[in-house]
């Protein structure tokens, strides 16, 4: 039995169809029908080369969703509930150890030394072969989590539970909201987004979104963004002074920085308040640096900088939650879908921010 799997080989150029023998699956493993999968904006930066985790050959995709085909041995999800052949489920993007200081000792499993995840630190070139959601089979292995996904809802809305999701859960956990706080969003992708759904739905007051694409800022509004600022009409003097008009000369409670642009940053740092909180979990590989003044905008201002790093299998638990309780809402997200084939033009456009989020489907929903 095989499956076929988009595969970068070179950075810039279009994906490659390949076909690969699907493993004999050990004790306690998993193989799911892809369904459904995300095109991250992670996946944007590794087929352009800018993240160093990339190791060509790869099948990219880190979100998936899918159909259970066959299980060796007993299989549970994260609530307990056997699974079997024919369960729909969305599986937890990162493989940590469970033995290392950062999971057992610190209860910080996103920091492990072992992690790994699908698409990201996998390569095509050596077994299993088949390690990213960009293939119309995926085995899973053992220490994999899975979320049982109920029949009547739309698989492919739910993919960026596991990524964008799980991370603005990860950053609302760090940054001592409370509320009725005032909170900042810079970045209006699905992570923005996700940031601003996870604020709203814990009680803050104001909601100001940040962004360049009005279409984005749009949605952002349907999610519960309060105040829309688009940085290509306003200046950055402007936005500030339309920040501090919202909140009375003070500043924010809590910035979450979720463009990964080190502008971004260093505005997200002005914009909160004397005592305030700026979340930092835009960024997924390196991109530039900025240069801060260490006593006027940390020291002075008594600010909590706060950097995120990807998620815990609690974040993305979060993340799914909100999702179904939200389910018209997120289906807005997920603007686009493409045949498997595709995957190359849904990279591109998700470059060019043509589409919000766009998922591949390795078979017909």
């Amino acid at each position: 039995m095989e499956s076929r799997a988009m595969v970068l080989e070179k950075f810039n150029e279009p994906l490659v169809m390949k076909r690969f023998p699907i493993p004999k699956l050990k004790e306690g493993e998993v193989l799911v029908k892809v369904k459904a999968a995300g095109v991250c904006g992670s996946d944007v930066h590794m087929w352009e080369g800018r993240d160093p985790r990339t190791r060509r050959p790869m099948i990219l995709g880190h979100e998936g969703v899918g159909e259970i085909v066959e299980i060796n041995g007993e299989k549970k999800d994260v609530d307990g509930n056997p699974l079997g052949v024919g369960d729909r489920v969305l599986w937890n993007r990162g493989v940590v150890c469970g033995h290392c200081y950062f999971c057992r000792v610190k209860m910080e499993p996103s920091l492990c030394t072992n992690r790994w995840v699908y698409g990201i630190h996998t390569s095509a070139a050596e077994p299993p072969f088949l390690t990213g959601n960009y293939a119309e089979y995926l085995p899973l292995v053992r220490e994999a989590d899975l979320f049982k996904i109920e029949r009547e809802v739309d698989l492919p809305v739910l993919v960026p539970a596991s990524c964008s999701g799980a991370t603005a859960a990860h950053a609302l956990d760090l940054s001592r909201m409370q509320s009725g706080d005032s909170v900042a969003v810079l970045g209006v992708g699905p992570l923005g987004i996700f940031a601003i759904a996870f604020a709203r739905s814990s009680g803050a007051s104001q909601i100001i979104a940040i962004g360049g694409t009005e279409e984005r800022l749009t949605m952002c509004e349907a999610f519960g963004a309060t105040l829309l600022l688009n940085r290509h009409r306003l200046s950055k003097e402007e936005r500030k002074e339309a920040v501090l008009e919202a909140t009375y000369g003070r500043g924010v409670d809590v910035v979450f920085e979720m463009a990964g642009e080190p502008e971004a940053m260093k505005e997200g740092i002005s914009l909160a308040r004397t005592g305030g909180t700026c979340v930092s979990a835009g960024f997924g590989e390196p991109h530039g640096i900025i240069e801060i003044d260490c006593f006027h905008d940390i020291v002075r201002k008594n600010l909590c900088l706060q950097g995120v790093w990807v998620s815990e299998l609690r974040h993305t638990h979060m993340a799914l939650k909100l999702m179904l309780n939200h389910i018209k809402d997120f289906k807005k997200l997920v603007s686009s879908r493409f045949p498997l084939a595709q995957a190359t033009e849904a990279i591109q456009m998700m470059k060019r921010k043509q589409v919000v989020k766009a998922v591949l489907l390795p078979y017909d929903q």
